[in-house]
């Protein structure tokens, strides 16, 4: 004869056990803590070297510019904000903010342009475009100080590259002391800064080019577009959210430019090349007046920081948004 038990009737050892429900939840939340204590593990040695490296000494720099301090010791000498009412109102640092501007103007209105025609050419079907790619992209790889020491040479007064180039084609007479004349200073320095950087742009644009579907500038080639207005309609609306990172880069590198200048010119002739990183450098390095220099390098982040944070409000929202919408997409 079979016994039949009630489905409620249990014996033995399961009469104790938690609902199927209660384990599960007990496992999620082992699971969770596992993920979150080794997502920790992994990103803790890269906080502790970005507060180390990164966060105390700009919080000393920011508190070292309130004092009259020559870098030695801890600051004693509290003199409040003269140090940035000196910054303010020093001539040099002016001039390094209008040089500054003139070398983003320059960078944007020149250098980028050139690099986006060099980019669009070697998208093109051609013989050897790998190899003008790396042609182009060398100069980027090449350190700021070899740099400044090949055109140190090549624009050598007399016997350098340049003036003998131009003295072959009868042209000697636009030659001169390159790095030396207070009129020249800028204009050659830029032309130097966009060999060595433009490769770097380039390099974007053309991985933003290769990024756009060749579907889309076929069809505007049905609809008869010509190539100018296939660039325009098609290629530089997709291209515009790696213009506008381009753009970014250029304007904070060329508010923290220092090592080609210095390497080239040291700032001079007098200050007429000078850069804020310059500056600073002069005064916390040369004089020893290193609360002064903080003060300056106080006044280029807070610089940087504004220009961000305005350039991504205003600039970069869109592109951000796009992110953020797509990646909540695909998480659906």
């Amino acid at each position: 004869m079979t016994s039949t038990f009630l489905p409620d009737e249990r014996t033995g050892p399961d009469v104790d056990r938690p609902p199927p429900s209660a384990t599960a939840a007990r496992g999620r939340g082992r699971r969770r803590a596992y993920h979150w204590l080794t997502a920790v593990g992994f990103q803790l040695p890269a906080l502790v070297l970005f507060v180390v490296l990164v966060l105390l000494p700009i919080l000393f720099a920011l508190y070292a510019a309130f004092f009259r301090w020559g870098g030695f010791g801890m600051p004693s000498d509290y003199i409040g904000t003269e140090n940035f009412t000196r910054a303010f109102d020093d001539p040099v640092l002016l001039g390094d903010l209008w040089r500054c501007l003139v070398l983003v103007v320059l960078s944007v209105a020149l250098q980028l342009p050139f690099a986006l025609a060099t980019a669009v050419l070697l998208n093109q079907r051609m013989r050897g475009r790998a190899v003008y790619r790396m042609l182009f992209f060398a100069p980027y790889v090449l350190s700021e100080a070899i740099t400044g020491v090949l055109f140190s040479m090549i624009f050598a007064p007399g016997d350098g590259l340049a003036d003998q180039i131009l003295g072959g084609v009868g042209l000697d007479g636009l030659g001169g002391e390159w790095f030396a004349d207070p009129s020249m200073v800028m204009a050659t320095l830029f032309l130097v800064m966009t060999w060595k950087y433009f490769g770097f742009h380039m390099m974007l644009y053309l991985a933003g080019l290769q990024s756009i579907p060749k579907e889309l500038t076929e069809a505007a080639l049905i609809d008869g577009a010509n190539a100018w207005q296939r660039f325009r309609s098609v290629t530089l609306p997709l291209l515009a959210p790696t213009l506008r990172i381009s753009v970014f880069l250029s304007v904070i590198g060329a508010i923290q430019l220092f090592d080609l200048v210095w390497v080239v010119t040291q700032g001079g002739p007098d200050h007429h090349s000078e850069t804020m990183a310059v500056t600073m450098f002069q005064f916390g390095f040369k004089r020893y007046q290193v609360g002064y220099a903080s003060a300056i390098s106080v006044v280029m982040f807070g610089i940087s920081l504004v220009f961000a944070l305005a350039y991504q409000r205003f600039v970069l929202r869109r592109d951000l948004e796009g992110a953020t919408t797509t990646m909540r997409g695909g998480g659906k």
